[in-house]
C-alpha cells in the first residue's frame, strides 16, 4: 500500500475519482456536491491508492474512513465505498485547458492516471467531472502500470 495522499475520492458508477489540490482548494465541498448528486465518498483527506488484481485501487485512509468534513459544520458519517479502481484524478485550483487535444496524465503509486484540472467552487465542477469520466470511459482511458526502471 502507498502512504497517505493528501486527497478526496469519490465514486460514481464504480469508478473512483481522485480530487486534489492545495488545503482550501474545495476537495471535500466538490465532494459534498457529487455525493448529493448521488456519488459515495471513499475517503477524505486522506487516501491510499493501492493495486488489487492488476487495478489501481483507492481506498480510505483508517480512521477517516467514511466520513467527510463539511467545513464550518463538522466531520459527518457518510455511506462509502470500500475501494473502488481509480479512473480519473481532478486537480483543483484555477482552471484548465479549454480545448484539451489529449488528456494530461499523472503518475500516481506507479500508475499513469488521466487527469482533469479545473476550478473545483465553479457552479458546473461536479457535472463536469461527470461528462469527464463518461469520456474517459467511452475512450477507453484506463490507468496503466508505469515500467519499473531498474
Amino acid at each position: 500500500m502507498t502512504g497517505a495522499l493528501h486527497a478526496t475520492a469519490v465514486e460514481i458508477d464504480g469508478q473512483a475519482i481522485l480530487l486534489t489540490g492545495a488545503s482550501a482548494s474545495g476537495k471535500s465541498d466538490l465532494a459534498l456536491r457529487l455525493i448529493d448528486r448521488g456519488a459515495r465518498l471513499v475517503g477524505d483527506d486522506a487516501v491510499h491508492c493501492l493495486e488489487s488484481g492488476g487495478v489501481l485501487q483507492v481506498k480510505g485512509a483508517t480512521p477517516l474512513s467514511g466520513r467527510l468534513e463539511v467545513r464550518g459544520i463538522g466531520i459527518f458519517e457518510m455511506d462509502a465505498a470500500e475501494q473502488s479502481p481509480l479512473r480519473l484524478i481532478v486537480e483543483l485550483g484555477g482552471d484548465g485547458v479549454r480545448h484539451p487535444e489529449s488528456w494530461p496524465l499523472r503518475e500516481v503509486a506507479g500508475w499513469s492516471v488521466p487527469v482533469l484540472r479545473m476550478n473545483g467552487f465553479a457552479a458546473s465542477a461536479p457535472i463536469k467531472i461527470e461528462l469527464a469520466l463518461k469520456s474517459v470511459i467511452d475512450e477507453g482511458l484506463q490507468p496503466v502500470r508505469l515500467p519499473v526502471l531498474t
